[in-house]
């Protein structure tokens, strides 16, 4: 009796065991945010980032081609070199020259380039202090390697890595572009 009760219960347990280990571990999603402040009005900062089709203020982004200007579903393509590549390609998803902000996410692009899948973000200006503004950026995004025991330079850190990097690069020329004025 007592055999056939273990066996049971064996044969019940054994696939949530099985379940349980088998999807214990995988990708997590990965937020980043940066600011910076600079001394100029929001109207002037989103003067220069606002237009989703002008991606002109970042230093890696060597040009932007699109459609659709700032409207819901338009589309950009950043190239990153003179020579007509590597390339970035996004889609918008948000936008409000009111609040000065806008979404937008990732629609291809090769994990060579920037490690990351699933991406999306969020740039948005605010008042800050003595009349300047604060500039966020903020993502959210999964690591190059969707499986599990991901190469080194596709794995969480690297994603982490270089989004932190576009977006330090990108603040970092918006800081020195206005304060310079």
């Amino acid at each position: 009796m007592m055999l056939r009760l273990i066996a049971a219960l064996s044969m019940l347990l054994t696939p949530l065991l099985l379940t349980t280990s088998s999807e214990a571990h995988g990708p997590t999603r990965q937020k980043i945010a940066l600011t910076t402040e600079v001394p100029a009005a929001p109207a002037d900062v989103w003067a220069v980032i606002g237009n989703f089709q002008d991606m002109s203020w970042h230093p890696a982004v060597y040009s932007t081609t699109g459609e659709g200007g700032n409207a819901v579903d338009a589309t950009r393509v950043l190239t990153l070199s003179e020579k007509g590549g590597p390339t970035i390609s996004e889609v918008l998803y948000k936008y409000s020259a009111e609040k000065m902000s806008y979404s937008y996410r990732i629609t291809d692009v090769k994990v060579e380039v920037l490690p990351v899948t699933n991406y999306s973000s969020h740039l948005t200006v605010k008042p800050g202090k003595d009349g300047g503004s604060v500039i966020e950026w903020k993502g959210a995004f999964y690591r190059g390697y969707p499986n599990n025991d991901p190469p080194e330079n596709l794995n969480d850190e690297a994603a982490i890595a270089a989004v932190t990097a576009v977006y330090k690069a990108g603040l970092d020329a918006l800081h020195t572009r206005f304060s310079e004025k």
